[in-house]
């Protein structure tokens, strides 16, 4: 009895996702973690939900607890990150997705993050770096492959933005139009 009605608060929190209700679905969410404080679904879909509402703080008490729970989980550290990222805690973000990269170096999307994170504490070194394994990952997303062409040329190489402009024009050729327009380097020939 207990499982059916956990899962009949949760399908219900889902239902009223569907249909916009997010304040409705927040108190579903607070309703169950009173019932099971340590749910790590209703933990994580709150503190979603709080973000979401600009309640940064109370979001981001949710989020740690959550990496308490899951210390194990790649993604739990991702979105952990992401969430201090989003409220300008650049030091923690990094930490974070430096953890999510060491449990899932599978996650393009950490990989990524990281690499954002690395950019916005100038460390542009170790954000190529972090940029390039999200490429390797996920070859074809043209995220980090923009992110690499905007370091290389905001650092004055332009062999390497236009090598990465160039790729674009294969499969994203707005997002290359778009960087030719911001580095100002108009490349001419076959994607390679």
């Amino acid at each position: 009895m207990k499982r059916l009605d956990y899962l009949w608060q949760k399908w219900r929190a889902i239902g009223l996702l569907v249909l916009g209700r997010n304040g409705a679905a927040l108190a579903v969410f607070d309703s169950m973690l009173q019932r099971w404080p340590d749910d790590a679904y209703a933990l994580a879909s709150r503190a979603h939900l709080r973000m979401q509402a600009g309640d940064v703080q109370a979001a981001l008490a949710d989020s740690r607890r959550l990496v308490v729970l899951r210390a194990g989980h790649a993604s739990t550290w991702f979105n952990h990150g992401f969430m201090l990222e989003e409220a300008g805690l650049w030091e923690e973000a990094l930490a974070a997705f430096r953890r999510a990269t060491e449990l899932g170096p599978e996650l393009d999307r950490a990989w990524y993050g990281l690499g954002l994170v690395l950019i916005r504490l100038q460390r542009y070194d170790e954000a190529v770096t972090a940029l390039k394994r999200n490429t390797e990952l996920q070859p074809m997303s043209p995220y980090g492959w923009y992110q690499l062409a905007r370091i290389h040329a905001d650092r004055q190489e332009p062999d390497e933005a236009v090598k990465i402009i160039r790729r674009l024009k294969g499969f994203e050729p707005k997002v290359a139009a778009q960087l030719e327009r911001e580095t100002g380097l108009l490349v001419r020939g076959e994607a390679a």
